[in-house]
């Protein structure tokens, strides 16, 4: 493997770990329905501040939120909404193993 594909492939994997916790990736779909700030994040999630803005940054060190400063508050957003696909093919692999599984129970 050469530096540059070894380079892409790093990449892609920083953003696929930003994915990988259940927390950011609720975060990831609330932010599909609407930007929110870390007060709306934190009621939803059910975490205190602080854990909730851990995984903002992590998320938004990988590219994947943008924030806004509005007074006294943060808001988030999706930077691309293109990760959702990436959801969508997560999806189609859950449903095919599912499938297989049922299949070789039968």
């Amino acid at each position: 493997m050469n530096i540059k594909t070894r380079a892409k492939l790093e990449a892609r994997a920083r953003i696929i770990k930003a994915l990988a916790h259940p927390t950011r990736l609720f975060i990831v779909e609330e932010l599909d329905k609407k930007e929110c700030c870390v007060r709306e994040l934190t009621e939803m999630i059910g975490a205190d501040m602080s854990t909730v803005s851990k995984h903002l940054a992590v998320l938004k060190n990988a590219g994947i939120v943008t924030d806004e400063k509005r007074g006294s508050q943060v808001f988030y957003k999706l930077r691309v909404l293109c990760i959702l696909k990436f959801f969508g093919c997560v999806e189609s692999v859950l449903r095919v193993s599912a499938e297989e599984q049922l299949e070789a129970t039968r």
